[in-house]
């Protein structure tokens, strides 16, 4: 679309003009419509006044000026106001296209910071999971931590308990000691029992021995009685 420029060199874009003109264009109605209430019109103003002032910068201002200033430019009597009527409105209309632009570039930063609260909510929500991920990673090493840690204080009573014993080499040693000492004591247990054998093998025979002693004496006195009874009588017996 081409742009119309005048003697100051100055360039306005005939579509926002064309937007200027359009705004204040009655509104036709239809054959046997009926005309817009009240309710309808004040709607249709308050839509418009939010369309051309989004950001409350005076937009809705400069274009009653512009308005204004076109009726002027259209009612001007000499050439010299119409010219300044004309510089007026291509000012007023620099203005307007330079909010719309600043409207524009704020409506495009507005989309990218959209596009970009987009892509921080999504790497939030993958740090929220990677951060569920690594509590409940974190909680399973406490666990192996906590089982850990039992296992040491368990090994360390363990450890204080065979410290109040000797080492194996030292129990080893002791352990052949009381071997030799046993074996030694066995020996003298056989030696002990085989001299105890002998001396009831020698008593049986003290006894038996001393039982033939008896035996005999009792006999030999026997015998003495019986030759003092014989010697006896053949005294007392006279002879023929």
């Amino acid at each position: 679309m081409g742009a119309v420029t005048d003697d100051s060199h100055s360039t306005v874009f005939p579509g926002a003009r064309w937007m200027v003109l359009s705004s204040h264009r009655p509104t036709s109605l239809k054959p046997g419509g009926k005309p817009p209430s009240s309710q309808q019109v004040s709607n249709e103003v308050i839509r418009k006044r939010l369309l051309i002032d989004g950001d409350g910068a005076g937009d809705d201002r400069r274009i009653n000026l512009l308005v204004k200033s076109f009726i002027k430019w259209c009612n001007s009597g000499s050439q010299e106001e119409g010219y300044s009527q004309y510089q007026r409105m291509l000012s007023t209309l620099s203005q307007c296209e330079f909010s719309m632009g600043k409207t524009l570039l704020v409506y495009d930063m507005n989309l990218r910071e959209m596009e970009n609260y987009e892509k921080i909510y999504k790497e939030i929500e993958c740090s929220i999971a990677g951060a569920h991920e690594k509590i409940a990673e974190c909680k399973k090493q406490i666990l192996q931590a906590k089982r850990i840690r039992k296992n040491r204080q368990e090994y360390d009573a363990l450890a204080k308990v065979i410290q109040h014993h000797p080492d194996r080499h030292e129990t080893l040693k002791e352990l052949e000691a009381l071997g030799k000492e046993l074996e030694h004591l066995s020996h003298i247990k056989e030696s002990v029992e085989d001299k105890l054998e002998l001396r009831r093998k020698q008593f049986h025979v003290l006894l038996s021995t001393i039982h033939e002693l008896q035996q005999t004496l009792e006999n030999d006195e026997k015998l003495s009685e019986v030759e003092e009874a014989q010697e006896a009588s053949m005294e007392t017996d006279p002879k023929p």
